[in-house]
């Protein structure tokens, strides 16, 4: 027996252990952080001049086994890596959007609210509504026209089985949006919310459509870190004229509703939607014994459904934020 080739086998055994172990770690990790691409080819480069010396020599023995046995467990750590960087791209790519959400610093713009004697009164009379607004009920929050919106009227008209407020604001935007969150809703921990932005963020978007993305991404976090359960819609804005820039914020809007598995809604065909319809559903559910919350579609079908029918047509405006 040559105790030279049973040394060299046993140290190539020992380097060689490890490596079926980086493999394994490695396919589970799913991740191909931490690894290093050049370090494994320096270990491959050493194996294949290791191999070439053997050949040369003209050595063919079960040590120059050992040799191509452990290049094949180090090449295999190679291809576990080209595996892992395409997930952690695939991860990157699925997470783009919130990560310019956190990366982007953003300027807040302080809305002013009550800024008359009226909005002023309005606060007053309003103020004791607040103290008996209860929590896990559904906000509308929008803009201008949504404020008119009766949720309370139609809430019980359709049979809602859960409390609803309308939160909605002048001059909403998706940067100030965050803040009326905190202020004036984060408190009631809301299990549903229905968002209405971006009619105040138009001309600002055809500039930057990445600050309005983050905007309202951060806006989102803020529901979520308030109760991560919570139900959450986002209602596009109707574009009756086909206008370009507001069918890509649409489009984005949509991409973000994607991004965090929120409902997307689309005003499209706000003109025939039949909310009555959904009274009778809901009469049939609750004779059959069900309790499930009404569904955010259905909720905005009823609520934008009206507003269209007595608010638009009489104020003559377009039904967004």
């Amino acid at each position: 027996m040559n105790f030279a080739h049973l040394f060299e086998a046993s140290m190539l055994v020992c380097f060689g252990f490890s490596w079926p172990l980086n493999v394994m770690k490695a396919y589970k990790a799913r991740t191909a952080k931490g690894t290093s691409l050049p370090f494994i080819i320096l270990i491959i480069t050493g194996y294949i001049a290791g191999i070439t010396a053997k050949i040369i020599n003209g050595q063919f023995n079960y040590v120059l086994a050992v040799y191509f046995l452990n290049l094949a467990i180090v090449m295999t750590n190679v291809f576990v890596y080209i595996r892992n960087k395409a997930l952690d791209k695939k991860a990157e790519n699925a997470n783009a959007l919130k990560i310019k959400a956190s990366d982007i610093n953003k300027a807040v713009e302080k809305e002013e609210n009550m800024t008359n004697y009226t909005n002023s009164l309005d606060n007053l009379i309003n103020r004791p509504a607040k103290a008996v607004e209860k929590k896990n009920a559904v906000i509308l929050m929008g803009g201008n026209l949504d404020k008119e919106i009766p949720v309370n009227e139609l809430a019980k008209e359709f049979s809602f089985n859960f409390d609803i407020y309308n939160k909605s604001a002048d001059s909403l935007t998706a940067a100030s949006a965050s803040a009326l969150f905190q202020n004036s809703i984060a408190h009631l921990a809301p299990e549903g919310i229905l968002l209405h932005i971006g009619e105040n963020d138009l001309a600002s978007f055809a500039k930057d459509a990445t600050t309005f993305d983050s905007d309202y991404l951060n806006l989102i976090e803020n529901i979520k870190n308030c109760n991560a359960n919570c139900r959450i819609a986002l209602v596009a804005l109707e574009n009756p004229t086909n206008d370009k820039n507001i069918k890509l914020m649409n489009a984005h809007i949509k991409a973000i509703a994607d991004a965090e598995k929120a409902v997307f809604v689309s005003l499209d065909n706000v003109k025939n939607w039949n909310p009555q319809s959904n009274i009778q559903s809901s009469e049939f559910a609750y004779d059959m014994g069900l309790k499930i919350r009404k569904p955010l579609r259905d909720v905005a079908e009823i609520l934008y459904s009206y507003a269209y029918h007595n608010i638009e047509s009489k104020n003559v405006v377009t039904l967004v934020g």
